[in-house]
């Protein structure tokens, strides 16, 4: 038979269930606060992230649209660089790539791209090492008129009739036309050398084709 249980043995007996239950329900809420911390810091972690997602998507199409733009600005300038240099422009190839050791804002860098080729737009003036040429221009064109010229007098004095009338009046004129194919001639020469043809250019091609075309019907007379 069992021994009866003695009060002194039941009552410990409470006690430690009491403390058993007592460290359990410490041990359960210290799971809880844990575990929602947990969860709380996950929770934080994945806002943190989603945020650093959203900017880095923001960031790459930023990114690309100013590639875009560069690639596009970019190829803009070497059209105009293309255009600046005529025909020794068909060496230059495609446009150039991005460069591996690149620094610095590319739009800073296209900007003074720009403006380098909005300065070698503006054309120059002629230098006076030029002078021999401009006046070499105005003799050639008043040379040129004066045989065109002197071509239709002796086509009129061969036809004979009106032709030896009216020939002889075009021939004048063509000759005294002299020296402003020599200026058209000057403006091919400064065309080639991107320069505008200033007073002082104008004024030496006349001097020297009006000079050429004096001498050259006393010459002929």
């Amino acid at each position: 038979m069992n021994e009866p249980v003695t009060s002194e043995t039941y009552a410990a007996q409470l006690r430690r269930l009491a403390e058993l239950t007592e460290q359990v329900r410490v041990q359960r809420a210290e799971a809880h606060t844990w575990h929602a911390q947990q969860c709380a810091a996950a929770d934080r972690a994945v806002a943190e992230a989603e945020e650093h997602l959203r900017y880095a998507e923001q960031e790459v199409v930023a990114a690309r649209e100013l590639v875009e733009r560069v690639d596009a600005e970019a190829a803009h300038l070497w059209q105009q660089l293309r255009a600046r240099l005529g025909s020794g422009a068909r060496r230059l190839g495609n446009p150039p790539g991005p460069g591996r050791d690149g620094a610095g804002d590319p739009l800073l860098l296209l900007h003074g791209v720009r403006g380098l080729l909005d300065r070698a737009k503006q054309p120059g003036e002629l230098p006076a090492s030029a002078n021999p040429l401009l006046a070499l221009c105005g003799i050639v064109g008043a040379a040129v008129m004066f045989a065109v010229g002197a071509g239709a007098r002796a086509a009129g004095a061969r036809y004979g009739g009106d032709l030896a009338v009216g020939l002889p009046v075009l021939a004048l004129v063509v000759t005294l036309l002299g020296p402003l194919i020599g200026l058209a001639l000057a403006k091919r020469l400064a065309d080639r050398q991107h320069a505008v043809l200033a007073p002082r250019p104008v004024t030496v091609v006349l001097a020297a084709g009006l000079v050429t075309t004096v001498l050259l019907l006393v010459v002929a007379r």
